[in-house]
């Protein structure tokens, strides 16, 4: 059952040696992570699932000790998926879960066992749902950390280039997720969110599926467009 779940943005940038001289400008939103995790960690889970989008080498289950790197954005940082698990090589996590390994590390997380799975974008919304319930019953008491950018075309600079269904997109993510509104989640439009380039929802539906039948209440810590792309973060608990 689930019985908490962050959400949190997945730009490698977030790791101040690939953000560099920008590192201060996402300031707020590590420490929102942080804040998140924390609890996460007051949830005494007995295992941790970490979801976040990947491309297809990194699509699927990825075990604790998992290797991520930062080397392809020209930094020398290395990190795992929790402690080291079994000695037979795994494959690289994709960027998104090793920011989370990034976070994880950088918060001491001890509390639980890991696991993560990468989300392929054309992930249909039902099947979200359906891997969502299936987290959820891995054990009897699951946490979820969701990672996810928003829309990438908030601005004219933004990856995307300025959508102006970009903000209203974004708005109604972020009141869902500070709400724990399931329902919301559930009905988010795939096709809208791939034009936008929103790459957490396939992610945040995977939530909506978990979450299912569990009494949680939404807090929203963060959320801003840096560089024109919606980062949030959320807690449910």
């Amino acid at each position: 059952m689930l019985v908490a779940a962050a959400v949190c943005p997945c730009p490698p940038v977030l790791v101040p040696p690939v953000a560099a001289g920008a590192a201060p400008e996402l300031d707020g939103a590590r420490a929102a992570c942080t804040d998140a995790l924390g609890v996460l960690a007051a949830a005494r889970p007995d295992r941790l699932v970490v979801v976040g989008p990947a491309d297809e080498s990194g699509r699927g289950p990825h075990p604790q000790g998992a290797p991520g790197s930062f080397r392809g954005f020209g930094v020398d940082v290395d990190v795992r998926l929790g402690p080291e698990g079994e000695s037979a090589p795994q494959r690289p996590l994709p960027a998104s879960l090793a920011v989370a390994a990034w976070l994880l590390e950088r918060t001491g997380w001890s509390c639980a066992p890991i696991e993560g799975l990468g989300v392929g974008e054309p992930l249909e919304p039902e099947r979200c749902i359906q891997t969502g319930r299936g987290i959820a019953a891995r054990a009897e008491r699951v946490a979820l950390l969701v990672m996810g950018d928003a829309s990438a075309c908030r601005t004219l600079k933004a990856p995307g280039y300025l959508d102006e269904r970009a903000a209203p997109f974004d708005a109604e993510v972020a009141r869902a997720l500070g709400a724990a509104d399931v329902a919301a989640l559930r009905a988010l439009d795939a096709e809208l969110a791939y034009e936008l380039k929103a790459s957490g929802r396939a992610c945040w539906q995977i939530l909506a599926g978990a979450a299912e039948g569990a009494d949680l209440g939404g807090a929203l810590l963060y959320e801003d467009a840096p560089y024109g792309v919606g980062y949030m973060v959320a807690t449910w608990s």
